[in-house]
């Protein structure tokens, strides 16, 4: 049976863009997304339902995204969802969390609408340094 993983969603960010690389080098970025959607109830009743996705996004957009993103921007996402799996070192448990990983990162509305926004880009801050190749242990490269 053939399938199809593709998603598109447009929210504003919760929280600055997290940017760390891998040991060989590549730009990893995590941003966390709030979905509103509004839907009408009875009468004139409107209810709103938000939810929180984690967004990973890869290469120089990652850098990008980190550069000129801030909490509270507007973005759209697209890209595929992916299942991760691990177990709770506390409880045993097996736990499980589903996650975008974008393929695209386009920045919505004006530069300066984060809260603390101006003129230019959302924060200039300096893009994290790139770790020596044998630190950051643990992390991959996800094949795109």
């Amino acid at each position: 049976m053939a399938g199809y993983n593709r998603v598109i969603l447009v929210g504003n960010l919760t929280r600055d863009p997290e940017l760390r690389y891998t040991p060989q080098g590549t730009a990893v970025a995590d941003l966390r997304l709030a979905v509103t959607e509004s839907r009408g109830g009875k009468g004139s009743e409107k209810k709103e339902e938000t939810l929180f996705i984690d967004v990973t996004v890869w290469e120089r957009q990652a850098e990008t995204c980190s550069e000129y993103l801030a909490k509270g921007r507007s973005v759209l996402v697209e890209g595929r969802l992916v299942l991760d799996e691990w177990q709770d070192k506390e409880t045993s448990e097996k736990r499980s969390k589903i996650r975008v990983v974008a393929n695209t990162v386009r920045f919505l509305g004006p530069r300066g609408d984060a809260p603390e926004g101006g003129a230019g880009p959302a924060k200039k801050r300096p893009a994290a340094a790139r770790p020596p190749p044998a630190e950051d242990a643990g992390l991959e490269a996800e094949p795109q």
